[in-house]
């Protein structure tokens, strides 16, 4: 048997199947013809096991603590990088030269505004409706005022388009559903700024006074989303693929993977830890008590924002994303009971054995929910945060597996139904 086959042998009869081997010597055994040869298939519950793509967007090895975007490491892209340049990147394959980058910028800024007539949409939701409800709903609403989007096949140009008024609108968009929260005007976009300081403007300013961009809280919150902008093939990547196998417009898939990161098992990890700090908070705020609770598999309680589902070994992007806290939190100089909190345990967990020795470590989730309450960013906003991170990286698992000219995504199933059985009669 070659090295390059793995072989089933089930009921006497041998098969052969392809062993395929990626960039990074990750290995698979290609099960395409599996059915077909044999009548069976595999049963993989939530697909733990099951590579539905290659792809050459994101590389992450959990037991290595490794992640790359289109070959570049999270650090040196976060040292280097800005979040419009590694969005260009992620999306294109390619770092922009200066011209590209600053032809880029230009699409983008140009297409910030929304249809008026969006707002009649926008105002019939009730002010306390969940932020990312209202923003899957107005990324939808764009296919109506974008008409010409609805066949992605019609033209490359036109799906470069839609790909400009996703990135630029989004953050108008998200400011939109903060403001009405809160009960204040809604902000129209200044484009001579650059994307985070015109969110940033959008979410914070008010028509009546100008607003200060602080270069710390623009930093942090441009290396947040970097952290967030792509992470293989996750729950929310894998729903904007499967959408996208239909032939659906762009603006379809990307609400699409806005619902499935709103799932509090994705995307609200970070809303969860800031529940359980105030929590531990109304508790009377003995982190040793906390921590006690977290190491006895008696008690149900869970220390949210520690350890990762993929990650196995420190995450990568909490080593960056902490310097930022640190500087955020010095900055603002915020008195807050809940950022004490968090602070006690990252130090108890960090240097306690139990912890150390089951590699639960402080997550980006953990640290991502401190910086986004002391930049005044409300809890229900965060999933929305992290949305508008992972965009690009959406963009760009949509744009590939359409390159690839995948077939419409249709897994099987192990019926365990009632077997075929006569209609009672009176």
């Amino acid at each position: 048997m070659s090295e390059n086959t793995a072989q089933l042998t089930y009921q006497g009869n041998t098969y052969d199947l392809p062993v395929v081997k990626g960039s990074e010597d990750e290995l698979g055994v290609d099960i395409s013809k599996l059915r077909a040869t044999s009548g069976l298939i595999t049963l993989d519950v939530g697909f733990k096991n099951t590579g539905s793509t290659t792809s050459e967007v994101t590389f992450l090895d959990g037991e290595k603590g490794i992640l790359r975007y289109r070959g570049y490491s999270i650090e040196d892209l976060c040292e280097h990088s800005t979040f419009s340049e590694v969005a260009y990147l992620l999306i294109n394959g390619e770092l922009p030269t200066a011209q590209e980058f600053e032809q880029f910028k230009v699409d983008i800024s140009r297409h910030t505004l929304v249809h008026e007539n969006v707002r009649k949409i926008f105002d019939g939701f009730p002010a306390d409706a969940h932020p990312m409800g209202v923003l899957s709903s107005l990324v939808t609403s764009l296919t109506a005022f974008h008409p010409e989007s609805l066949d992605p096949n019609r033209d490359p140009k036109m799906v470069d388009l839609t790909i400009h008024r996703l990135i630029a609108k989004l953050p108008t968009l998200a400011s939109w559903v903060y403001k009405k929260s809160i009960g204040h005007p809604l902000m129209y976009p200044e484009n001579k700024l650059g994307y985070i300081e015109n969110f940033m403007k959008m979410m914070f300013g008010l028509p009546v006074e100008d607003y200060e961009i602080d270069p710390i809280l623009v930093d942090a919150l441009d290396k947040l989303l970097i952290l967030h902008a792509d992470h293989e093939q996750n729950c929310s990547a894998a729903t904007v693929r499967v959408v996208g196998s239909s032939q659906a417009s762009l603006y379809v898939a990307i609400a699409a993977g806005i619902n499935a990161l709103w799932g509090p098992l994705h995307g609200g990890a970070n809303q969860a830890v800031i529940e359980m700090l105030e929590d531990i908070h109304a508790s009377g705020g003995n982190v040793d008590k906390f921590i006690e609770k977290a190491k006895d598999p008696e008690d149900p309680f869970r220390l949210m924002g520690f350890g990762h589902r993929v990650y196995k070994n420190f995450d990568p992007r909490a080593k960056i994303i902490k310097k930022h806290a640190d500087a955020v939190l010095d900055k603002l100089g915020i008195n807050d009971p809940l950022l004490e909190i968090a602070k006690g345990l990252e130090e108890k967990a960090l240097n306690d054995e139990y912890f150390k020795a089951r590699k639960l470590y402080p997550n980006v989730d953990f640290y991502s929910g401190i910086i986004y309450k002391a930049m005044g960013f409300p809890t229900e906003m965060f999933t929305v945060l992290f949305a508008l991170g992972r965009l690009p990286g959406w963009i760009a698992q949509w744009k590939e597996s359409r390159n690839l000219n995948q077939p419409i995504s249709r897994p099987r199933q192990i019926y365990t139904g009632e077997v075929a059985r006569p209609y009672p009669t009176k």
